[in-house]
């Protein structure tokens, strides 16, 4: 790799330029992720590994003694880490599998709470060479059975509680040879299996000592897996080569300068909380914050105020709970910490940005990914202007682009499928043993996304809604986000999920579910105050015809409203795949 020559480039954030945007496009067109590879730390026979350059490179230098991770649970407790501790428990961990007869290759899951020891198992699982794969702790049994049989997994780490939840699955689990239970400091008073290993004595008798398996840029590290419409869930398999641009998106998108402190607060069992809550910060050096606990305005503004966080991503959805407990909140602590929010997961509505104007005084910055494309593509960076609703521009080295139902180029302005060029370092390898819906996602040498976007002429993208969300009401394509953030912005709106209800003459009307904020009643009186609403907000084409209200809106784990699961409900059609919904 020394052979690559590269002019080393400021990260965008402190790229100085005018509303034009010249500086961006500049940096754009003279850009190559190979101009990054110069800024990692490569293993001494060449190779690369996500665990080096996120833990062991820090602690082998002047960031030893740095904090890398300040842990909070959810009953107050608190642990620190710095990164040469983190190399430490990493290594023993490494080692742990070692000692199971683990291998490169092989398949390690963890079903765990964000607690430390789920971070060390997963730099651990990388070091060894081995494939990891979080899952999320609030699945049931059939997800968990479902992932783990698909990808034969061959060890499973995981707690008394959540073991004792899918205990019946293990029978149909053939090739899972190992059951770690973390149990530190008797946190679950849950009794283990005689079959299971304890995590504590394991480590207690490993050497820390551990040299990383020499893995290449092209070797499998992580898989995440993601449903679709129908059909099981599908393992997005990404290689070592990713880091370089979790690394580049941590500073350019993120801006993480090595004095901040960084929050994610998605579970690591989500994408965004592997290559955002781990890979992305470590890579960059920085100290971050990780609570264990939910959701809750008070606890959250507590935890910026006391660790004074500075850089903070976090979700739609949790913005808009956040939200609900209005400015008088937030005037109750010290936020002046935060210079930078982040926000992921679906698009975020406009008023949620101006909402976060008035109540941290800065703009909540989005930006767009997926469990394919492994790190941020398109975003808003914090050298330029928020344009309310969009996506943003696409990070330089990406080429997007809008495309027709033909998967030729569109001109700006018009809409279509959000497409990206293959080949960026974070790209999925493959969907495990899929390689026939793998395949099916490029066409005419493009990336289908699966999304419906527009870009404006000054190249900002628009998101408008998923492929097979979009709305065709008399000849006119309407994306259920736009209606969505319309009918939030009505005083009485928490949440809204819009599909296309069939209809006999106009092909497709809009329908929308609305969930009331605390205080108001779901009468026929604020229905018709709602429809016409949106009428004024939208236009009458445009508009919900019908409006049915609800408790809550069904999502994903990960806080995405499941348009699809409103529609089958709505025409009495099969649900499909739900191992990732949210409990109702």
């Amino acid at each position: 790799m020394a052979s690559y020559q590269t002019t080393k480039k400021p990260p965008l954030s402190r790229v100085k330029v005018r509303p034009n945007l010249t500086g961006y496009e500049r940096t754009r067109k003279t850009f190559r992720f190979t101009d990054v590879y110069k800024e990692l730390d490569w293993l001494p026979d060449g190779g690369l590994n996500k665990a080096h350059e996120c833990i062991d490179r820090h602690a082998n230098g002047a960031s030893a003694n740095k904090p890398a991770m300040i842990w909070e649970g959810k009953n107050g407790e608190q642990e620190r880490y710095t990164f040469a501790d983190m190399k430490r428990e990493t290594g023993k961990f490494a080692n742990v599998l070692r000692g199971l007869g683990v291998g490169r290759g092989d398949r390690v899951f963890t079903f765990l709470d964000r607690i430390p020891e789920h971070y060390f198992a997963v730099f651990g699982i990388l070091k060894a060479g081995a494939i990891a794969g979080p899952l999320f702790s609030a699945f049931g049994p059939d997800p968990v059975r479902d992932r783990l049989l698909d990808s034969g997994a061959k060890v499973l780490v995981t707690s008394p509680e959540l073991r004792g939840r899918i205990a019946h699955i293990f029978k149909d689990l053939p090739e899972l040879k190992h059951v770690i239970i973390v149990n530190k400091l008797g946190r679950d008073k849950t009794p283990i299996a005689p079959t299971d290993l304890r995590y504590e004595e394991l480590m207690a008798k490993a050497s820390a000592e551990f040299k990383t398996d020499n893995t290449s840029m092209f070797d499998y590290s992580i898989m995440h897996y993601t449903s679709g419409t129908t059909g099981k869930p599908k393992g997005a398999v990404h290689r070592h080569m990713a880091i370089v641009q979790q690394y580049i998106t941590g500073k350019w998108v993120l801006d993480l300068h090595p004095d901040d402190i960084y929050w994610c607060t998605a579970d690591p069992g989500w994408v965004t909380g592997t290559s955002y809550g781990m890979l992305a910060p470590w890579s960059n050096g920085v100290t971050q914050l990780i609570y264990e606990g939910g959701i809750r305005a008070s606890t959250w503004y507590e935890l910026v105020q006391r660790h004074k966080v500075t850089v903070w991503y976090t979700a739609p959805t949790a913005v808009r709970m956040l939200m609900r407990s209005g400015t008088r909140v937030t005037s109750q602590y010290d936020l002046s910490s935060l210079r930078y929010i982040n926000s992921v997961g679906e698009p975020l509505n406009p008023e949620a940005i101006v909402w976060g104007l008035e109540a941290f005084k800065q703009a909540i910055h989005d930006n767009w990914w997926q469990t394919e494309t492994g790190a941020i593509l398109i975003a808003n960076y914090a050298f330029q202007e928020v344009r309310h609703g969009s996506m943003g521009r696409p990070l330089p080295g990406i080429e997007a682009a809008i495309l027709d139902r033909s998967y030729n180029p569109l001109p700006p302005g018009q809409q279509g499928y959000l497409a990206i060029r293959p080949g960026w370092p974070s790209m999925f390898h493959t969907y495990w043993n899929n390689a026939d819906m793998y395949n099916s996602k490029f066409k005419k040498g493009w990336y289908i996304t699966g999304d419906e976007a527009r870009v404006d002429e000054d190249g900002f993208f628009w998101f408008v809604g998923r492929a097979d969300d979009v709305i065709n009401t008399a000849g006119h394509l309407v994306g259920p986000f736009e209606v969505e953030s319309a009918l939030i912005e009505h005083p009485a709106v928490a949440e809204a999920g819009v599909i296309g209800k069939p209809d006999p003459i106009a092909m497709e009307v809009v329908k929308a579910f609305v969930a009331l904020k605390d205080g108001y009643e779901p009468t026929d009186r604020l229905r018709q105050e709602l429809l016409r609403f949106a009428r004024e907000k939208l236009s009458a084409g445009v508009a919900p015809r019908e409006i049915d209200f609800v408790k809550s809106l069904p999502k994903t784990r990960s806080s995405k409203i499941m348009r699809r699961l409103l529609k089958a409900r709505e025409l009495g059609l099969p649900e499909g795949d739900t191992s990732t919904l949210e409990e109702e």
